[in-house]
C-alpha cells in the first residue's frame, strides 16, 4: 500500500520559532522578581535547570518551593506563582514589542513555501495564548493568522508536553492523519509529544537542548539552514523538499 503524501506541518513555538526562553520569557521573568520587589534571578544557566519543568506557571511554582526565603503556606505560594506568572506575561509582551526577538533561521523561507505549495501549518504549543499574539505579528506580521490552518495553545491544551493532547487537537483541527504530518520541535518533551500521537519529528535544537538526546526523532539538526543529510534530500539548507524526502523515508520505515 502506498504511504500518504506529506499535507501538514505542525510546529511547536517557544524554542522552535525562535529563541523565545532564553532571551523572551527568561528576561520577563526576572523584570516580574525586579517588580514584585524578589531578590530573585535567572541567568542563563539557571533557566535552562528551571526548564526541565514544563509549564510557566508550573516553573515558578517548583522554583518558589525551592527557596527558603518563599511564602510558608502552600496558598501564599500558589498565589506568589499565580500574579508572578500574569506580571511575566505582561513583561514578555512589552519585551516583543522591541523587536528583541526574531524567527529562528529558515523559518520564515520555510513558512513561505509551505504556503506557496499548499502544505497546512499547525502551531502545537502550551504556552498561552497572550504569548502568541504578543510574537507571531512580529515574526510573521500583521495577517500571521492567515498562515495557520490550526492554533493549539496552552487554553485548548492544558496539560503540557510531553503529554500528546496539543497534538491530538491539531491533527483534528486539521483534518489530517498523523501519517500525512511531520511535526518540528527543538526539546525532548516536544518530541516525546509528537511520536505520542503518532507523527515524526524533525528535531532543530535550540539553545538550552543543544547536548540533549533525542530518540525516536526522524532527525535532529541545529536549524532549517544546515544542509539536511537523510535519504533522498540534497541542498545547502532544509526546505520543503527536503521535509518531503525525510517524511517519506520515515514512512518507508513504518511498519504496515
Amino acid at each position: 500500500m502506498p504511504f500518504p503524501d506529506l499535507c501538514a506541518l505542525i510546529l511547536d513555538v517557544d524554542g522552535t520559532l525562535a529563541e523565545t526562553e532564553r532571551d523572551g520569557h527568561r528576561v520577563a521573568f526576572n523584570r516580574a522578581f525586579a517588580i514584585l520587589g524578589l531578590d530573585w534571578e535567572w541567568d542563563v544557566p539557571a533557566y535552562g535547570h528551571w526548564l526541565r519543568v514544563p509549564g510557566g506557571r508550573e516553573r515558578l511554582r517548583a522554583f518558589i518551593d525551592a527557596r527558603a526565603d518563599a511564602p510558608a503556606s502552600h496558598a501564599a505560594r500558589d498565589e506568589l506563582a499565580r500574579v508572578l506568572h500574569r506580571c511575566k506575561n505582561v513583561e514578555y509582551a512589552a519585551l516583543v514589542e522591541t523587536g528583541g526577538i526574531a524567527a529562528r533561521p529558515g523559518i520564515l523561507r520555510l513558512l513561505d513555501e509551505c504556503a506557496e505549495q499548499g502544505i497546512r501549518l499547525a502551531v502545537a504549543t502550551t504556552t498561552g495564548r497572550c504569548n502568541i499574539d504578543a510574537l507571531f505579528p512580529r515574526l510573521f506580521g500583521v495577517d500571521w493568522e492567515a498562515r495557520f490552518d490550526a492554533l493549539v495553545c496552552a487554553e485548548d491544551a492544558p496539560r503540557k508536553k510531553p503529554d500528546s493532547l496539543a497534538y491530538r487537537l491539531a491533527l483534528a483541527r486539521l483534518g489530517v492523519d498523523s501519517r500525512q504530518s511531520l511535526a518540528i520541535e527543538d526539546s525532548p518533551a516536544g518530541l516525546a509529544a509528537a511520536r505520542a500521537a503518532d507523527v515524526h519529528c524533525l528535531v532543530t535544537r535550540s539553545m538550552y537542548f543543544a547536548e540533549a538526546e533525542f530518540p525516536g526523532a526522524a532527525a535532529v539538526i541545529d536549524d532549517l539552514d544546515a544542509p539536511p543529510s537523510w535519504p533522498g534530500a540534497d541542498g545547502a539548507r532544509v526546505g520543503l523538499e527536503a521535509l518531503r524526502a525525510l517524511h517519506r523515508s520515515v514512512m518507508q520505515d513504518r511498519p504496515a
